[in-house]
């Protein structure tokens, strides 16, 4: 990568990531004191950094993105949702609710998300399910068969300690990569402020994600604490055309959760970028015949590399300059000339025996009336 270019990406990326704007070197693997972290290509899923990833942690408000996912996708945004007595027990950060007040269920997924509201999340969990009990099953099974984590298991919708609540920073990675590809979701989690009108209260209820409030690279999620689990941070960001995840948990502040974020998104915005494969390009194999790719794909590569294309039994294989494997794709031949002359004739021949049926059938009815 040239000096101009290296420059000029560091000035689109802002203070977020580049507080100074030095020479354009790898920036290295930073040191974070958050206990675990995970940064993953939000576009492929590849791994870009990892510290302890697959330990297994507690999430705290975090898990706020499950409960919302599944309310996106299950529910109606305008559904009546009266307000029960248990949610408005739920302890720890609440948007007020009062028993027997009636909340969209839109409304509740904002005080959700946004104000990390406990109450909103019991109240979610009743409606969904019938109880918080019965939303536990379908969290957990929503998590295994439809996001296809293994690590995480959930005992209520507002991630309040509890033993047997936990997941790792790699699955709450995909989870939130998940969420994220949900465009009311994405659009939500991105809110920086809103006006909160119910029986009880009027506010501006203010994203608790510091970072989405003070940097348009930030595009989401979530914070959260309780005292078992420490400081936890979801957070996704826009970096040019690319998006990265980035997960930390059980660090000792909030400052300190942001202050590793920052640090890592810095190391893997500058450090690397999204290439994408697409459906439909073709590459020449050693037999000179040429293939076409039947599924696109994105895969991730160390800004400037070069990477190499090898069509090898029916498979694309791109290799970066280590030689490690990004991607392998199936591919497909690519039909000369004549062999699509004869699959276009084939079709229209076959499109003029259907009409001459249907047409036959259509004459013989009208000899008959």
């Amino acid at each position: 990568m040239t000096i101009k270019r290296s420059v000029a990406l560091l000035s689109a990326l802002g203070l977020l990531f580049f507080p100074a704007i030095g020479q354009a070197t790898e920036i290295e693997s930073p040191t974070i004191t958050s206990e675990t972290a995970i940064v993953i290509d939000a576009k492929s899923g590849d791994v870009i950094y990892d510290k302890q990833a697959e330990q297994q942690m507690f999430p705290a408000s975090i898990t706020k993105i499950l409960t919302a996912i599944i309310a996106l996708e299950y529910g109606e945004w305008t559904d009546s949702v009266e307000i029960s007595e248990a949610a408005t027990e739920a302890v720890g950060t609440t948007v007020f609710l009062m028993e027997g007040e009636v909340i969209e269920l839109g409304q509740l997924i904002k005080g959700l998300l946004i104000n990390s509201g406990n109450d909103a999340g019991v109240a979610i969990a009743e409606h969904l399910a019938g109880s918080e009990e019965a939303f536990q099953r379908v969290m957990n099974e929503y998590l295994t068969e439809r996001i296809g984590v293994e690590n995480t298991h959930f005992t209520n919708a507002h991630g309040l300690f509890d033993e047997d609540h936990y997941t790792t920073a790699e699955d709450m990675a995909i989870i939130t990569q998940y969420a994220m590809n949900n465009d009311a979701f994405r659009e939500l989690a991105a809110i920086e402020e809103f006006e909160w009108e119910s029986e009880s209260w009027e506010t501006t209820i203010y994203n608790h994600h510091q970072l989405v409030r003070d940097h348009d690279e930030v595009i989401g999620v979530k914070n959260g604490f309780v005292s078992q689990s420490g400081f936890t941070l979801a957070t996704m960001a826009e970096i040019e055309d690319d998006e990265y995840i980035v997960v930390t948990m059980n660090a000792l502040t909030a400052n300190d959760s942001y202050e590793d974020t920052r640090a890592l998104l810095r190391y893997a915005g500058h450090n690397y970028e999204t290439q994408t494969l697409e459906e439909g390009d073709f590459f020449e194999g050693d037999d000179g015949k040429e293939y076409e790719v039947v599924q696109g794909a994105y895969y991730t590569v160390a800004r400037g590399d070069e990477v190499s294309h090898e069509v090898d039994e029916g498979q694309l294989v791109i290799r970066d300059a280590e030689d490690d494997v990004l991607v392998r794709q199936t591919l497909r031949p690519m039909l000369d000339s004549f062999q699509v002359q004869a699959a276009s004739e084939t079709v229209t021949e076959e499109e003029d025996q259907q009409f001459s049926f249907v047409q036959w059938v259509q004459d013989l009815i009208g000899r008959w009336f």
